[in-house]
């Protein structure tokens, strides 16, 4: 299979698109199925060829999702990132809410852990059969 040039650079088969995206060659179709990418070019044969764009694209997905984004939110930044007539408070908004649901499974977490502490520190772990970490998790 050959692949074409175009002004903006080479185009690319989807295996060299996933790794220079860092992402799965699956990954990179659901991207494309969800939106997330514009319909892209092919072959004559079918295969998808993606551009230097697309590549760019499927990073900042990628770098969307290593911060947590939903694939909702994520849709929503990269409609934002493509549109240069955007707000940026539009962008601060979904990373401000995005940040406030991190920091509140951060406080749950340290509190599960504080509580998992707690029990393990109470429970002797010998050969009594008495154990506050069962009787907590028996509580209702």
């Amino acid at each position: 299979m050959t692949t074409a040039t175009t002004a903006s650079g080479r185009q690319v088969a989807i295996g060299e698109a996933a790794r220079l995206s860092g992402v799965s060659a699956r990954m990179v179709r659901h991207y494309e199925g969800l939106g997330l990418l514009p319909a892209v070019a092919r072959t004559e044969s079918g295969y998808r060829q993606y551009n230097d764009a697309d590549v760019h694209t499927l990073r900042f997905i990628k770098r969307s999702r290593d911060l947590g984004f939903s694939m909702e939110e994520i849709a929503e930044l990269v409609g934002l990132w493509h549109n240069r007539r955007r707000a940026s408070a539009s962008v601060k908004r979904i990373a401000q809410k995005h940040l406030g649901e991190l920091e509140q499974r951060i406080a749950d977490m340290q509190s599960m852990r504080s509580t998992l502490a707690h029990l393990v520190h109470c429970c002797h772990g010998d050969a009594r059969p008495d154990c506050p970490i069962l009787d907590d998790l028996s509580q209702v």
